[in-house]
């Protein structure tokens, strides 16, 4: 895996959950967060504008492949547990929540998350834009509103929260991102207890520098699509 010893040693470490449990994480400096806002607001903008020629032929593709509307929004859990309206493209069938109970039994996933590696509700440019992490673009506007960060653990739904332990709801003491150490490490590769383990584990040791090193990892991660369907 890429990246410096350090972020190495952070994503591959096995420390127990109960040590990460009984250390209570630092609380960060103003200055850090000051510095984290403002690297939010410049990326968000910066990629807003670099992808802004590309955003209206998604659309259309979007709109050519199926009925229904091109967005897709839906509730999520922020910080502190606070809900919020959260955003991508759409890249499933109209009602592809309402057959969700009948194709749990799919899930390749364990704990509460649901999600298939061939889900038969995404349609054809829904499939391209999720391996290419186009979907993800209106996120954007989610961080530049404040409800999530660029780095920070991804944001769950309100019925996932609900069957965290105890131990797992520390993840919701940061605000949440579109990239952690889960998606430069694999994704839905990895199990529902070892993407909690690694929300912790930047919980309890994130850093501006940290921040920054997960942002350029992600770069190689996208490309290369690991665990993206």
């Amino acid at each position: 895996m890429a990246g410096s010893p350090e972020m190495q040693e952070a994503i591959c470490s096995k420390e127990p959950v109960a040590s990460i449990i009984e250390l209570n994480p630092s609380r960060p400096s103003r200055v850090y967060a000051a510095l984290k806002r403002l690297t939010d607001i410049a990326v968000a903008g910066f990629l807003l504008v670099l992808f802004l020629p590309i955003i209206p032929v998604v659309a259309i593709l979007i709109r050519l492949d199926s009925p229904g509307p091109i967005f897709f929004k839906q509730k999520r859990i922020g910080k502190d547990g606070k809900t919020f309206n959260f955003y991508k493209f759409r890249s499933m069938v109209p009602g592809a929540e309402s057959v969700i109970d009948a194709l749990r039994p799919l899930s390749g996933v364990d704990g509460p998350v649901f999600k298939i590696r061939e889900d038969p509700r995404i349609t054809h440019v829904g499939r391209f834009l999720r391996r290419s992490s186009l979907d993800e673009l209106p996120q954007l506007l989610n961080v530049l509103r404040g409800e999530m960060s660029i780095v920070g653990p991804r944001p769950n739904l309100p019925s996932e929260v609900s069957q965290y332990l105890p131990w797992q709801r520390r993840r919701l003491d940061v605000t949440p991102g579109i990239t952690c150490f889960w998606q430069i490490a694999g994704r839905s590769h990895i199990g529902f207890q070892e993407w909690m383990r690694l929300d912790l584990e930047y919980v309890r040791k994130r850093s501006y520098v940290t921040d920054l090193k997960i942002m350029m990892q992600t770069i190689p991660a996208v490309i290369a699509r690991k665990g993206a369907y």
